[in-house]
């Protein structure tokens, strides 16, 4: 199973960085594969592994904030391993390119 997470604390400061590496630990920590983008975390697992890390992380961030809205998208592939690898590595093969870039560039 793969999901993306995304854990936002209202009402404090509006640069959530802090926050982010609190819970971007305990995500390392759990061993599990996961990749963070600009807008949350992929992460790959079981069912129970990966909800219970939800939880671990909304309540992480909950001890410092009285309004916390965590999101999760989940992709369930019965059987599929490696998704995070896979579906990137998918789509550059049919794009014909390694795509992704973090810096502006004049348009084509």
């Amino acid at each position: 199973m793969l999901i993306q997470l995304t854990v936002v604390p209202l009402g404090g400061d509006i640069h959530l960085s802090d926050e982010i590496a609190e819970v971007l630990k305990i995500v390392d920590d759990s061993g599990l594969p996961y990749q963070l983008t600009p807008s949350g975390t992929c992460i790959e697992g079981e069912w129970k592994e990966v909800m219970d890390l939800v939880r671990l992380c909304h309540e992480r961030v909950r001890r410092n904030s009285q309004h916390v809205i965590t999101t999760i998208r989940i992709e369930d592939d019965q059987g599929a391993t490696d998704k995070l690898r896979r579906n990137i590595k998918s789509v550059e093969e049919k794009a014909g390119r390694k795509l992704g870039r973090a810096e502006r560039r004049a348009p084509a």
